[in-house]
């Protein structure tokens, strides 16, 4: 399962970068592209996909439920003819997500997205792990203090 929290894309590299280690100076990666490992400092500029999210008309939309609609689409497959011009990649997000904002959705983000997702499916990666709800995992755990007795 992949946990988008530990997927990266860094400004000014290509590609996306699997966090492999915490260093003195910030993070270790490794780059999904060619599988070099480096080192990224706290003032680099980062952002997990996890903590992605998309314009929508009237809010927005977590890139994790967007590629997980990509995915259903071309059923696990890298998108074909991946490099669309600006009028097909919009027409590309319409078919994925309708309600998007055009206005602030960048030609270029939609070309990332897509970029991503299909790195994401070559390195067969878009099994995505969920968050489990703080609300579940309260009810699990046991209340009642252990005294050694057996409830009998």
């Amino acid at each position: 399962m992949t946990d988008l929290n530990k997927i990266y894309t860094i400004s000014g590299k290509p590609g996306l970068h699997k966090n492999v280690a915490v260093s003195k100076t910030g993070l270790i990666v490794e780059s999904l592209i060619d599988g070099k490992r480096f080192n990224v400092f706290a003032h680099e500029k980062m952002s997990a996909l996890g903590e992605i999210s998309i314009f929508k008309v009237g809010g927005d939309i977590l890139l994790i439920e967007v590629l997980k609609k990509i995915k259903e689409k071309y059923e696990s497959k890298p998108v074909a003819n991946a490099d669309f011009s600006g009028p097909q990649l919009r027409v590309f997000m319409e078919e994925i997500l309708p309600d998007y904002d055009p206005e602030r959705v960048y030609t270029s983000d939609i070309k990332k997205i897509l970029s991503w997702y299909n790195l994401l499916a070559e390195k067969d990666m878009l099994e995505f792990k969920e968050d489990e709800p703080e609300e579940e995992h309260a009810s699990e755990q046991n209340t009642e203090p252990n005294t050694g007795e057996s409830a009998e």
